[in-house]
């Protein structure tokens, strides 16, 4: 053999077999490769898609009126009964006073709508326990001691087990009430729940009333909607003629809300009207959030078609004024200091 070969052969025994050498060049354009991969590339950001009411919403609400009505600048309101509204503070009337007004405009010399609507418009301060937390929107139905006819339709669905409960609601203004039998009707499709706006149950009935809990979702009753009573008579009359309103936020100024709602008709007794109030703000007033503050900014009476909007006076149907208790011993040291 030749001394080649013989070096060739001790090589190949002397290196190990699961290494693999490579005799021949790179492949062509890899090192090019390697060289782009190193540089950066410049990433252009693309514009985002910005929805049409987000477009220019500095400059929108910058031009937005405000919805708080705040007029503490203004002079206080004189003592005359004529005067520009425009540099002094409206006056809060009382709840009889605004409604002989609106009496006064809707006497039949005029608007001859004596029997016109009775709104009420209430401000609220939604400003929560923290500053970046605001009330969420509520929806109430307040009981009246005065019926009026406020012109929705309200069917109302009521389960209960006992005959004298299912009556009571019944007779109270209840479209449909039952027990179990009714519960197996809306199973299988007989009772449509889609025909009711609201559902009211008595507690014996809870148990087999889980059942349904899927199709009713939300409406399902219980005691913090006021759907879940032993009374369902008085249940079923609270919805049916109670008051409804709801108090909405708005969507740019969160710590403004906003209630409008019926409290009866100008041809009722004003004390009828002065109740329905009363039971209204009341209710308003049990929402309010634990901090300091007023929660009602302020009350607003209108009847339409008059655009006229009176300020009324709220504190005395919510609160009472606090009372400074003296004592006898007090009165008497400030007697002598007097006689002296």
């Amino acid at each position: 053999m030749s001394f080649r070969l013989l070096t060739s052969i001790s090589r190949f025994l002397s290196e190990p077999s699961h290494l693999q050498i490579r005799y021949y060049a790179a492949r062509k354009g890899t090192r090019e490769r390697k060289a782009k991969k190193k540089v950066k590339k410049e990433v252009v950001e693309t514009p985002k898609f910005i929805p049409h009411n987000e477009r220019n919403k500095e400059k929108f609400l910058a031009l937005r009126p405000k919805l708080k009505y705040d007029d503490s600048w203004k002079q206080p309101p004189p003592s005359d009964d004529v005067y520009h509204v425009r540099y002094y503070q409206r006056p809060a009337m009382s709840l009889v006073e605004a409604i002989k007004n609106h009496r006064e405009t809707h006497h039949p010399d005029m608007y001859n709508e004596p029997g016109a609507s009775l709104l009420v418009r209430i401000e609220l301060n939604m400003q929560g326990e923290k500053a970046t937390r605001f009330v969420d929107d509520f929806t109430r139905i307040v009981p009246i001691p005065f019926k009026f006819e406020h012109g929705e339709e309200r069917p109302i669905i009521a389960f209960a087990k006992t005959g004298s409960a299912q009556k009571e609601a019944l007779n109270a203004g209840a479209q449909l009430a039952g027990g179990v039998d009714l519960i197996k009707q809306v199973q299988n499709g007989a009772v449509s729940l889609q025909n009711f706006k609201f559902v009211i149950a008595h507690p014996d009935i809870l148990p087999e009333l889980v059942a349904l809990r899927g199709l009713m979702k939300r409406r399902f009753p219980n005691p913090k909607m006021g759907t879940l009573d032993v009374d369902l008579g008085a249940v079923a009359e609270r919805f049916v003629n109670g008051i409804s309103y709801t108090a909405k936020k708005d969507e740019y100024e969160k710590d403004f809300g906003l209630i409008e709602t019926v409290i009866g008709s100008l041809d009722m007794d004003v004390e009828h009207l002065e109740g329905n109030f009363g039971a209204l703000v009341k209710d308003v007033y049990s929402m309010r959030p634990k901090r300091q503050g007023d929660f009602i900014s302020r009350c607003l009476l209108v009847s339409p078609p008059s655009s006229e909007k009176f300020k009324v006076e709220y504190r005395g149907y919510v609160e009472e004024a606090p009372r400074k208790v003296v004592d006898q011993e007090e009165e008497e040291e400030k007697g002598e200091r007097v006689a002296l």
